[in-house]
């Protein structure tokens, strides 16, 4: 089987959406995980749902499936980058995030999209895991309850640092909430260390809803382009091959806008040269 390969817009953010769109299409990708932000698809605009149905009209003719991300910086808060986040201290903080969150599943219905992906954050000084485990699992509830509403399913992503940072984590969160699919970046395998990237593509299966593709060291939050790190991606591309996954696989070059037209055309001429 071929597999269907998308570009995250995070490393496209000095690119208008719409001249992004068509790099990653001319470069031949099947789809795009579409970073939400002020400058691409503003889910705050006063007009987004117009916005929305206009790209949607957009990646139809481009022929571009696509993934909803929700790790833009500085969306909720501009001095505070990520946050408000599901565990935030305050209850409105919370809030925020969970409209947010459910703000883009109506984008990602609108849009067609496999699935939305998100994370949790990181625990600010002085709340206990816990509490934040608690804050979690009500925040969880919601954006869940407007997944199956709308149609469209959430998928987590396990993220170095943040409170639910590997693979495992995930998996007993998964225990507590069933509905909720693993958005797995097989980078972040690197970077715990707790599971090989590819051993985790065959453990949990049935549970991925997207998977994240790049390079990266081990121990070294920092995505690279393919050939600069660690990362085996021949037996990464093998294991998605072998398990049948027919989902977007999304090529996450979130330092690289800067140079995005080339990284977007060599990213894929990489993995195109792995399979042949």
């Amino acid at each position: 089987m071929s597999l269907r390969y998308a570009y995250n817009t995070n490393g496209a953010a000095n690119h208008r959406l719409d001249d992004a769109l068509r790099l990653i299409a001319d470069a031949g990708y099947a789809g795009v995980a579409l970073t939400l932000d002020h400058h691409h698809l503003d889910p705050y605009a006063p007009d987004w749902e117009r916005e929305a149905a206009r790209v949607a009209g957009l990646l139809e003719r481009l022929g571009l499936g696509s993934v909803i991300e929700t790790g833009a910086r500085y969306l909720l808060d501009p001095r505070d980058k990520h946050e408000p986040t599901l565990i935030a201290a305050a209850a409105e903080g919370r809030a925020r995030r969970v409209a947010f969150l459910c703000r883009a599943l109506d984008v990602a219905a609108r849009l067609g999209s496999e699935t939305m992906s998100f994370w949790a954050g990181v625990p600010k000084p002085g709340v206990a895991h816990e509490q934040a485990r608690q804050w979690l699992d009500e925040g969880l509830d919601r954006v869940l309850d407007h997944a199956e509403a709308v149609g469209v399913e959430a998928s987590f992503e396990p993220e170095p640092g943040m409170l639910i940072e590997t693979a495992g984590d995930y998996a007993a969160l998964a225990e507590r909430h069933p509905r909720l699919r693993l958005a797995l970046d097989t980078g972040h395998c690197l970077v715990t260390q707790d599971i090989d990237p590819a051993e985790a593509i065959r453990r949990y299966a049935d549970r991925l809803g997207t998977v994240a593709i790049e390079d990266m060291r081990r121990g070294d939050h920092t995505h690279l382009p393919f050939g600069e790190g660690d990362m085996d991606m021949p037996a990464v591309l093998a294991a998605l091959k072998a398990i049948g996954f027919d989902r977007l696989v999304c090529v996450e070059l979130s330092r690289e806008s800067p140079r995005a037209h080339a990284a977007i055309p060599e990213s894929i001429a990489f993995l195109r040269g792995i399979a042949a």
